[in-house]
């Protein structure tokens, strides 16, 4: 196994993405986007369970112990823990059909960014919104694969990224609100030879861990953009870490199948969700306010 990661789930998700915690309830969540299935395993192990989506949906965040809230193709949906019902809460570039929803996080006051982007990632196609307090704006456009949306922990912070234009960028943000103040800056460039920059979460430390798509890798950054660790992961495609654990300091990342030959004898390992060798100092994502 590389780099000494170790296996958390060995399903094989077409495109595993959008992990997140649920604390008080000790499970992890995470999507397989194209496979249509919402996937939950408790962080000490056990049982992972496959709920089947009429939708299709690219992250999850909880509201509360009782509801999370998914990220979907044609918007956001409130669903019942208990009983899987879904509720659309908000409608997500519903009149353009020719788009999905991809990555997105909760900022520190409890507000969503969420990007879409072409369902063939065409240029241009992609877009970053803002959903809080049933509010929902779109904050960044002609993006075409937005990823690595993550915040600091005193919310003053945020990036993301282009995957087609391997730049991450940094942009302040309203601790209050999660709207950003100012113009972006470019934090991080990704040769294209090196993969891509997939998705990503910012530690107590200020460290950003970023999956690298087709590198096989995640990288940590310092806040200057210095690139001071990559941990060697067994699938080339992975897609997007979280932190897990009771202190959050363990991180697990997920990975895809998407586009690779059915045998897939070169990269056994894809798909499934990894754990990273090692202690961190990581946090866990507030819940989203939704009212």
């Amino acid at each position: 196994m590389s780099g000494g990661a170790g296996i958390f789930c060995d399903r094989a998700c077409i495109l595993g993405e959008g992990p997140a915690a649920h604390p008080g309830l000790g499970r992890l969540y995470w999507l397989d986007i194209l496979g249509r299935h919402l996937i939950e395993r408790p962080f000490s192990g056990g049982r992972t369970t496959v709920h089947d989506l009429p939708v299709m949906a690219s992250m999850v965040a909880r509201v509360d112990d009782h509801t999370l809230l998914l990220g979907a193709e044609d918007g956001l949906y409130l669903r019942e823990i208990a009983t899987g019902r879904l509720r659309l809460l908000t409608p997500l570039e519903a009149d353009r059909p020719e788009t999905r929803s991809n990555d997105g996080r909760v900022h520190p006051s409890g507000a969503l960014w969420l990007g879409t982007m072409g369902r063939k990632a065409e240029t241009g196609y992609g877009a970053i919104h803002w959903f809080f307090r049933g509010e929902l704006r779109k904050l960044f456009s002609g993006l075409t694969i937005p990823n690595a949306i993550a915040f600091s922990a005193d919310g003053t912070s945020a990036i993301f990224a282009d995957s087609e234009a391997g730049t991450i960028w940094r942009v302040a943000t309203d601790p209050q609100t999660g709207l950003p103040v100012g113009d972006r800056q470019v934090f991080v460039r990704i040769p294209a030879s090196e993969g891509a920059p997939d998705g990503a979460v910012i530690d107590q430390e200020g460290l950003v861990w970023n999956a690298r798509w087709g590198g096989a890798s995640l990288d940590a950054y310092a806040p200057d953009g210095t690139r001071v660790r990559s941990i060697a992961l067994p699938a080339r495609q992975v897609t997007c870490p979280a932190f897990i654990g009771p202190d959050a300091d363990t991180l697990v990342v997920t990975s895809a199948t998407e586009g690779l030959p059915p045998e897939r004898t070169d990269d056994p390992f894809a798909g499934q969700t990894f754990t990273v060798p090692g202690k961190v100092k990581g946090r866990f994502e507030p819940a989203v306010r939704v009212a």
